[in-house]
């Protein structure tokens, strides 16, 4: 009886113990989604056909709205960054831009240093070739970039 009544202890001090440990996943290390909503939502955005296009001084295109409809569902405001792709990522890694659009596809060079959404258009280039189209955040911002993931789904994207 001794034993049992030890092990059932045991097991409720586990149970205490671990859900202790139960941490809200995914989890943003800098706090992005938290800072964006009701806040501002810092975009880096590169010329690209459709995507996005800067003629005119403001930033327009398919992907600019897409990041202006995704702005209004977390209350922010946006800051746009208009500037080549390389100074975007730098931006992006040092925390100075939250998101970066450019009509990127899956197989960009930037996918090792940056976060990538999920495809959610694809397109033919010119070569006859499919191109899955994604957005990209900082590594590790994973509830900003889910909630990012769950826009473009819900707004069709692919799977």
């Amino acid at each position: 009886m001794k034993s049992v009544l030890s092990r059932l202890m045991l097991t409720i001090g586990l149970i205490f113990a671990l859900t202790g440990c139960v941490t809200h996943y995914p989890a943003d290390p800098n706090g992005t989604l938290d800072r964006v909503t009701n806040g501002v939502l810092r975009v880096g955005a590169t010329p690209n056909k459709s995507f996005v296009s800067t003629e005119g001084g403001e930033p327009t295109g398919e992907e600019v709205r897409l990041v202006e409809d995704f702005a209004d569902t977390l209350n922010a405001r946006i800051e746009w960054t208009i500037a080549s792709e390389e100074h975007l990522v730098t931006d992006v890694e040092h925390g100075q831009l939250d998101l970066l659009i450019g009509g990127m596809t899956m197989d960009t060079e930037w996918q090792k240093k940056l976060g990538l959404t999920r495809p959610y258009k694809e397109t033919v280039n010119e070569y006859g070739e499919t191109e899955k189209h994604v957005m990209a955040v900082a590594n590790g911002e994973n509830a900003f970039l889910l909630e990012l993931d769950q826009f473009l789904q819900a707004r069709g994207g692919q799977s």
